[in-house]
């Protein structure tokens, strides 16, 4: 099945076509038989990648890389108004198309799952596109973060299936109409574009509000938020509710979750029955992860034990507890945790993995506005580690705020009485790093920022 690309569609200019989300949408067009073209600001194999498939990527931002026939120009909310090419499309006219609406568009004719929560997207859509592939169902599928088998973001398939992660960061999730969504969980995040809680539910409300008529919600049983937006929908759509977790009431309940290395065993009971399987990665997390990838393959109708099986072939993502590799018995793991809840799951899951090894944490934290509402419980994360060191803040696409500094996530951590220090050099990084470490420890870089390019380069100094 190969729906038509739209006219408008045909020839789209992205602006940021590096990003994940950008590049996955890009993709897909592009498998689907449009001329692709784009910029983003440095080279990277998602360019590479891109090329591969026929696309035109520039590199750099200038309003001559907008071509004479381009139909229109995609971006993301992080994309400056003053950005030439985005300034050059007003002035001839080409329609601008937000990142969300042309995800929408692919997705039309097609049954999709949309996965949302403010963590646990990406691994969750991962995991579902995985075992639907295994399954021989060939999903498309547009994903926040490159999966370790097959090895992309995005991917257009045959079959009748469209998995996507749903981001609830600008609303732009309002877009989709999904037959299954997922919610992980809701907490308060993304700070510059939500002042409340109350924001947040009103914006989770509508998604939920978007779910086909006769469709599916799937919603974590055991978080505070997602159980709170249960009852704020309970009864208001037309769809079924399916909760998911440890909580008694839970209709897929989640019985044990028994750590087996860096993997987990998961016994359910769903539908009467009991089933254990496996999940590929540690953690209760990510085992909770699996159980609402299941819940809702079987909400489209799909075999039990069949999908509990296919799940066992995940094997992670990119950036999600990702091995980088080891030297001198010091393994180098990458997480791209940059929320309170995030950092203290994958804490949790690396010590309940690690067998008694140190546990070594170099973390960026990722946004000033983040930083400034969430500081301090970033700090009281980082004492679950034996030790870490924290970089400054990335900004993305934020400008400074006066007085927000690392210095509010240090002075939290040493509050709870961790082993913390700040590092203002990137580069200085791995030489403290191999200072600090000995056979046996377990270091991970964490954030979502570029802290995930440090993994090599103390893995190469380690070895030195």
């Amino acid at each position: 099945m190969t729906p038509a690309v739209p006219t408008t569609m045909d020839r789209p200019h992205f602006i940021g076509i590096g990003g994940a989300g950008m590049s996955g949408i890009a993709k897909i067009l592009a498998q689907r038989g449009a001329h692709v073209a784009g910029s983003d600001a440095k080279e990277s194999a998602t360019a590479e990648a891109l090329r591969a498939l026929g696309a035109t990527v520039h590199i750099g931002h200038a309003a001559d890389h907008l071509a004479q026939d381009a139909t229109c120009v995609v971006v993301s909310s992080a994309i400056r108004a003053d950005n030439p090419e985005l300034v050059a499309a007003a002035e001839r006219g080409i329609p601008v198309v937000h990142r969300s609406d042309a995800l929408a568009g692919l997705m039309e004719g097609l049954r999709p799952i949309a996965v949302a929560g403010t963590h646990g997207k990406t691994t969750t859509t991962s995991m579902l596109a995985v075992s639907l592939d295994a399954l021989g169902l060939d999903p498309s599928y547009a994903i926040g973060g490159d999966l370790d088998a097959p090895g992309s973001n995005a991917r257009h398939g045959a079959g009748e299936i469209f998995v996507a992660e749903a981001d609830e960061s600008d609303r732009s999730f309002h877009k989709y109409a999904p037959e299954v969504a997922i919610i992980l969980n809701v907490e308060l995040d993304h700070h510059a574009n939500y002042a409340s809680m109350d924001e947040i539910y009103e914006s989770f409300d509508t998604f939920v509000g978007r779910i086909r008529p006769g469709g599916t919600l799937v919603v974590a049983a055991d978080q505070a938020g997602a159980r709170e937006l249960t009852e704020r929908v309970s009864g208001r759509y037309d769809i079924e509710v399916v909760t998911y977790g440890e909580a008694e009431d839970a209709d897929v309940r989640v019985l044990k979750v028994n750590p087996r290395g860096l993997t987990s065993e998961v016994t359910v009971l769903i539908d009467g029955k009991m089933l254990t399987f496996t999940v590929s990665v540690p953690g209760r997390h990510y085992a909770h992860n699996a159980v609402a990838a299941l819940a809702a393959g079987v909400a489209l109708g799909l075999p039990l034990h069949n999908l509990a099986s296919a799940l066992g072939k995940y094997t992670g993502v990119k950036r999600r507890l990702q091995l980088k590799g080891e030297a001198n018995g010091v393994q180098v793991i990458d997480s791209y945790a940059h929320h309170p809840t995030e950092m203290t799951a994958d804490l949790e899951a690396i010590r309940g993995a690690a067998d008694g090894a140190r546990i070594l944490v170099v973390f960026q934290p990722h946004l000033f506005s983040r930083t400034q509402e969430l500081g301090t419980e970033m700090g009281e994360a980082l004492a679950l580690a034996d030790s870490s060191v924290v970089l400054d803040i990335y900004p993305a696409r934020e400008d400074p705020v006066p007085g927000i500094t690392s210095t509010l996530i240090i002075d939290a951590a040493l509050a709870k009485g961790a082993d913390v220090r700040p590092e203002h050099d990137m580069a200085a990084v791995p030489d403290v790093i191999a200072g600090m470490a000995r056979p046996g420890d377990l270091v991970l870089t964490m954030g979502a920022g570029d802290v995930t390019d440090l993994g090599p380069r103390i893995l190469a100094r380690l070895e030195s």
